[in-house]
């Protein structure tokens, strides 16, 4: 990836990174603590005004307008893990966190649509989601710019100090449920956009990096909707799994680390 704005700002906590002393492969290692206000959890804070861009671009098909909005600040109620195949309904459209499965996507660019309760999962170790909504034959112009913001997003250190590990924690994905062509989502913030506008959407990725209660990386037990063998869950047809929420080893019911995590529903640390 090219070494951009983004790798610059990651530069300078590199090597504060490169001396934890605990691996961070696993889901919820080296996580803040969790603080739970019960005052703050039934009376969440208002977010931000949602900020409203319109650039100077054209609306993509179907659209009458180009226009941006990002909104950030989103309250987070509730982040349990819960069994493969729930269902859950987000607040937002592009989720921005919530209840979610066990698993996480792998960091890269699907062709099969990630389930959203998976990458919600992504969002709470600090992911950016990048989204989209588009007839096949008409979606070469979205995913290439998509594509760009992806590839020059540049290098986490998080990551890079893990063998084998991703470059950075991105997702790219299709999501026919979106209300818009172009999304993004970070955790507890959502962009989303009518138009191609390569500027804000960079802008997006990089204010919102690693900003999830969970400032983890790695694929270790990760999973892949693409492949046959990546072994995402399998729910067409299939009944809700009745044991415990999936979890790798270091992952606990309703939070990835012991004493982390959010057991109960509780607010995430943040």
């Amino acid at each position: 990836m090219k070494r951009s704005g983004f790798a610059r700002m990651y530069g300078a906590v590199a090597a504060a990174a490169a001396a934890l002393a605990a691996p961070l492969s696993g889901c919820g290692e080296g996580a803040p603590p969790v603080v739970h206000n019960e005052s703050d959890a039934s009376t969440p804070p208002e977010p931000p005004e949602p900020v409203t861009l319109f650039p100077e671009a054209p609306p993509l098909p179907g659209e009458t307008e180009c226009k941006v909005v990002i909104q950030t600040g989103i309250p987070v109620p509730s982040a349990r893990h819960l069994p493969s195949c729930t269902p859950v309904q987000y607040a937002t459209n592009p989720p921005s966190g919530g209840d979610h499965w066990g698993s996480w996507a792998a960091y890269k660019r699907y062709e099969a649509e990630v389930p959203r309760e998976l990458y919600v999962h992504n969002l709470e170790h600090g992911a950016i989601v990048l989204a989209y909504r588009c007839p096949a034959s008409d979606c070469a112009e979205v995913t290439a710019m998509l594509d760009e913001v992806r590839t020059e997003a540049a290098s986490d250190p998080r990551c890079l100090m893990l063998p084998g590990g991703p470059e950075a924690r991105l997702v790219m994905t299709p999501d026919g449920a979106l209300d818009t062509p172009i999304a993004a989502a970070a955790w507890g913030a959502t962009y989303t956009a009518t138009c191609l506008d390569k500027a804000s959407l960079s802008r997006f990725v990089a204010d919102n990096y690693a900003k999830g209660p969970e400032d983890t990386c790695g694929d270790a037990a990760a999973v892949d909707v693409d492949r046959p063998d990546g072994g995402a869950p399998r729910c067409d047809g299939a009944m809700p799994d009745a044991g415990a929420p999936d979890a790798s080893p270091a992952e606990t019911p309703g939070g990835d680390a012991p004493g982390g995590g959010t057991p109960g529903g509780g607010t995430p640390g943040p």
